[in-house]
């Protein structure tokens, strides 16, 4: 840490973490930071991976009615 108060990032993590972002989250935990790389999450890939448990989904209305009259097993 800088006398500004500046973390500094050792290159070499920079650029195996970071990769083309320069961004961070700095979390304050009891005793120590940790320090998390910011990244883009691509929420497209759990799109096909929830099982509705129908093969399409026809009518919206109909298909929230009967998502909503099923009780949880």
């Amino acid at each position: 840490m800088d006398s500004q108060g500046r973390l500094i990032l050792p290159a070499d993590w920079r650029e195996s973490e970071l990769g083309e972002g320069n961004e961070v989250f700095v979390i304050k935990r009891k005793g120590y930071l940790k320090v998390v790389p910011k990244r883009k999450v691509d929420l497209t890939e759990c799109f096909d991976q929830i099982d509705l448990g129908v093969e399409s989904i026809g009518s919206w209305t109909q298909f929230e009615k009967r998502l909503h009259e099923e009780k949880p097993k």
